[in-house]
């Protein structure tokens, strides 16, 4: 999965979408997890990221990180990887 290339991604986790016009807050976490994204790390890579940083069950950022991406690609903040 990769960022839409035309998002918007502010410093302070403001994230502004110019092709729906829709903006949104993101918080550390999902806002560290969309700079992974752009700076191309797997999902693989955030998971164990995330677990190590956070110390959660891989298991749970694996489910979680699963929501998260669906939320993504439904406001179309993400594409698929070609």
């Amino acid at each position: 999965m990769k960022i839409n290339k035309d998002l918007a991604i502010s410093e302070n986790g403001f994230l502004f979408n110019p092709a729906t016009g829709e903006s949104f807050t993101a918080n550390p976490m999902a806002f560290e997890i969309i700079r992974m994204l752009k700076e191309g790390q797997s999902g693989e890579k955030i998971v164990e990221w995330v677990s190590r940083h956070y110390l959660v069950e891989k298991s749970t950022v694996e489910k979680d990180l699963h929501d998260f991406f669906g939320l993504l690609r439904l406001h179309q903040l993400s594409v698929e990887n070609d």
